[in-house]
C-alpha cells in the first residue's frame, strides 16, 4: 500500500513512570507489536519498500550484561534479525546517524503524529536536518502521510490466527467470571470479587485489558465505576465488566448478577429486556449489514421494554426518534475489539456507516441503568444491568467468542447456586 518511495517509521511505546522511581508494567504499542512482534522499549521499526539492502529494519537496545542483570534479557540487533525476522538491525543509539540517510532516498514518510510527542520532535529534527542540506543536493521527503490510515484498516480485519487468539482471551475471561460468581454474597466487598478475576487472569498469564468494573447496587448505574470498594448488599445487583489481554489480544465481557442469588421481579423484568436487546443486536452482526444495525435493533427492543414497564410514555417510533431511551440507555451498543479493547478502525466511511465484513470483531453490550429520581417508582431505582459479549463477523453469521458464559436469568441463578 505504501509503494516505492515510501518509508514508514514506528516507535515503540515509552516506559511510563507510575510514581517516583516505580514504573508501570511495560506494554508495547499495539501498532508496533502488530507489525514486529517485538516487545522491548527503546525500539524503532522502519519499513522501506523496495530497498535493496533490506526492507524491514529494527533499531533496538544492544545487549548489556549489567543492564540485563537488572531489567532482563534483551534481543539485541543480532536477536532482532535471528528471532524477529528483521532484514537488518542496528543499535538504537545509532539511529540519528543512520535513519536520516535512509529517509533521504524517500519521497513520502508514513508516520502517526501526535502519539509520542518526544518522538514527533525527533522526526521533525531529522527532516529539518535534511532540508538544511537541500542546497548541497540532499533529497528531502516531500510528503507526510498518516500511517494509521493504512495500518488501522489492516488491523480491523482479523486473520484466522488473530480470531483464535481472541477466542482464547475470551475463554479466560469466561473462566474468570465463573470463578468470581462463587465469591458473590451479601457482606462481601466489590474488591473481593475483583480479586477473583485477577487470580484467574494471572493463572493463565493474562492481564486485565482495562480496569475491571465491579459495581453493586447504585454503583452499577455509573458506567465507568472502578472504585470497587463498596459492600455487597442483599437484594442488590452486581454488574461486572471485566476482560483480559492474552498475547496482546483483548476480551471484554459483562454480566450482571443478583447478590442474593436470585433476581427480584423488577430486576428480572429489566434483565430480560436487556437480554432480548442483546440477542437482537447480535443477530444483526451479519456480513452486509452496517455498523449501526446492531445498535438500532437494541434501541428498538429497549424502548419497547421501557414503555412496557411504564418508564417511558408515548409511541415506540416517536420515543426512538426523540431518543427518549437515552435517559436509561446512554451509550452505544458496542465497539471494535482487537489488540486494544477499544480497537482501531473507522465506524463510518464517508457519510455512511461502515458495512460489516468477515474478520471484524465487535462487542455487543446494551444496558439499562435506572439511577433513580423522584419520577421513577422506588421499586425500579438503582437497577443497573449490562450484558456484553465479544462477537466475530463471519460468512456463517455471528460467532460469539464468549459464548461459554451463561446469561439467561435462570441459568445465572443456577450458576450462583440458588436453590
Amino acid at each position: 500500500m505504501m509503494g516505492p518511495g515510501g518509508i514508514a517509521i514506528l516507535p515503540a511505546a515509552p516506559v511510563r513512570p507510575r510514581s517516583r522511581d516505580v514504573e508501570h508494567r511495560y506494554r508495547q504499542d499495539s501498532d508496533f507489536y502488530y507489525l514486529t512482534g517485538f516487545a522491548e522499549p527503546e525500539s524503532v521499526a522502519v519499513l522501506v519498500p523496495g530497498r535493496d539492502a533490506g526492507e524491514y529494519l529494527l533499531f533496538c537496545r544492544e545487549r548489556d550484561a549489567d543492564r540485563e542483570l537488572w531489567d532482563g534479557r534483551r534481543a539485541g540487533p543480532e536477536g532482532a534479525v535471528e528471532r524477529f525476522d528483521a532484514d537488518d538491525a542496528f543499535p538504537i543509539d545509532d539511529i540519528d546517524d543512520i535513519l536520516p540517510g535512509i529517509m533521504e532516498s524517500c519521497s513520502r514518510v508514513y508516520y502517526t503524529m501526535g502519539v509520542y510527542a518526544e518522538f514527533d520532535a525527533r522526526i521533525a529534527e531529522w527532516v529539518n536536518s535534511l532540508r538544511s542540506r537541500v542546497a548541497r543536493g540532499v533529497h528531502t521527503p516531500q510528503e507526510f502521510v498518516a500511517l494509521d490510515h493504512l495500518l488501522h484498516d489492516m488491523r480491523l480485519y482479523k486473520s484466522r490466527a488473530e480470531i483464535s487468539a481472541m477466542r482464547k482471551s475470551a475463554k479466560v475471561a469466561v473462566a474468570a467470571h465463573r470463578r468470581a460468581v462463587q465469591a458473590i454474597r451479601p457482606g462481601r466487598f466489590e474488591y473481593e470479587v475483583e480479586a477473583e478475576y485477577m487470580h484467574e487472569f494471572r493463572r493463565h498469564d493474562a492481564w486485565p485489558s482495562y480496569s475491571p468494573i465491579v459495581g453493586g447496587g447504585a454503583n452499577a448505574c455509573t458506567l465507568h465505576y472502578t472504585d470497587n470498594n463498596a459492600s455487597l448488599e442483599d437484594g442488590d445487583l452486581l454488574l461486572i465488566d471485566a476482560g483480559c489481554e492474552l498475547d496482546y489480544y483483548a476480551s471484554d465481557v459483562t454480566r450482571t448478577f443478583p447478590v442474593s442469588g436470585r433476581f427480584s421481579g423488577e430486576q428480572r423484568a429489566v434483565y430480560e429486556i436487556v437480554l432480548e436487546a442483546q440477542l437482537a443486536a447480535i443477530d444483526k452482526a451479519q456480513v452486509g449489514n452496517h455498523w449501526n444495525d446492531p445498535h438500532d435493533a437494541a434501541v428498538r427492543v429497549i424502548t419497547k421494554g421501557l414503555k412496557r414497564l411504564g418508564l417511558l410514555d408515548g409511541t415506540v417510533p416517536k420515543l426512538v426518534r426523540e431518543r427518549a431511551y437515552r435517559e436509561f440507555f446512554m451509550h452505544r451498543t458496542g465497539h471494535w475489539l482487537g489488540m486494544d479493547v477499544h480497537d482501531v478502525g473507522d465506524y463510518r466511511v464517508g457519510d455512511e456507516w461502515r458495512l460489516l465484513e468477515p474478520g471484524m470483531v465487535m462487542t455487543v453490550e446494551p444496558g439499562i441503568y435506572i439511577n433513580g429520581g423522584r419520577r421513577v417508582p422506588a421499586r425500579w431505582r438503582n437497577i443497573g444491568i449490562r450484558i456484553e459479549d465479544d462477537v466475530a463477523v463471519t460468512t456463517r453469521g455471528p460467532d460469539v467468542l464468549s459464548k461459554g458464559l451463561v446469561k439467561e436469568p435462570d441459568a445465572i441463578e443456577a450458576l450462583m447456586g440458588a436453590e
